[in-house]
């Protein structure tokens, strides 16, 4: 097994599983109580991990590189009040106005 993925907050942890399990990749987790030890273990060791099997290491790292890299989107400018909104609105926060179609 290879460790894939690890974190200090175990609901990135999760999240990553979960991604992992949606494309059929198994995945073990460990360190998931060993934060009652920090102190007496180095930090980075108490860290939730999360483990594939061998086989499917690449095709998991290749999921977890995608989930970690930023999204490309550009904010959008208002066509009724030429206000910018966050590429994830689908609404003018400014007006309500619809978002413009995109062209992809």
């Amino acid at each position: 097994m290879k460790k894939v993925y690890t974190s200090e907050n175990r609901f990135y942890v999760g999240n990553i599983r979960n991604l992992l399990e949606a494309q059929g990749i198994a995945s073990d987790l460990r360190n998931e109580h060993v934060s009652s030890a920090t102190g007496e273990v180095p930090v980075f060791d108490a860290w939730p991990e999360l483990w594939v099997e061998e086989r499917d290491f690449e095709r998991a790292q290749y999921i977890v590189e995608q989930a970690l890299s930023p999204v490309d989107a550009t904010p959008w400018l208002c066509p009724q009040c030429r206000e910018e909104n966050d590429p994830a609105f689908e609404f003018c926060w400014n007006c309500q106005a619809e978002a413009p179609a995109s062209d992809t």
